[in-house]
């Protein structure tokens, strides 16, 4: 299988985890995180169910994925998400010395991979981002508009 379809099929996984934050009451954002061409862990946002502001789907991934391997360090690893990360999970994601990222949706509000703020690019740091912007967007973006609509 080629790279671009394990994305596509790994963004299908991430998008799962959004739909079901839908039925949580949550925003609809999701993550998961390969190794190795295998799922490690996959999320939703749950900021509200936990009542914690670092509840995001991506810091929950990367979390269990630790964890799961044993170290506070991932390398050869991708995290896909439906949402551009925000400063707080991009940060996480160098801390983490996840080397991939790919996304679906950009976030014009908090986007901190190239919409706002650009902190995976930044050329002081000792760690550098692969970044796949874009896949499977027009799903990614449909599930955010359709939430927030319902609740206008």
């Amino acid at each position: 299988m080629e790279i671009v379809d394990v994305d596509i099929s790994f963004m299908q996984l991430a998008l799962e985890e959004a739909r079901a934050a839908v039925a949580a009451g949550e925003v609809p954002i999701g993550a998961c995180i390969a190794h190795d061409g295998k799922i490690l862990a996959r999320s939703g946002n749950r900021t509200i169910r936990d009542c914690d502001p670092t509840a995001h789907a991506e810091i929950i991934v990367i979390r269990e994925a630790a964890r799961l391997l044993g170290n506070y360090r991932m390398p050869d690893t991708t995290l896909f998400v439906t949402l551009e990360p925000c400063s707080m999970c991009a940060g996480a994601m160098i801390q983490a010395r996840i080397p991939r990222l790919v996304y679906g949706a950009d976030d014009p509000k908090g986007g901190a991979v190239r919409s706002c703020f650009e902190i995976l690019a930044n050329s002081t740091l000792n760690h550098k981002v692969e970044v796949r912007p874009g896949v499977l967007a027009a799903d990614c973006v449909s599930i955010l508009q359709s939430f927030f609509a319902a609740r206008r």
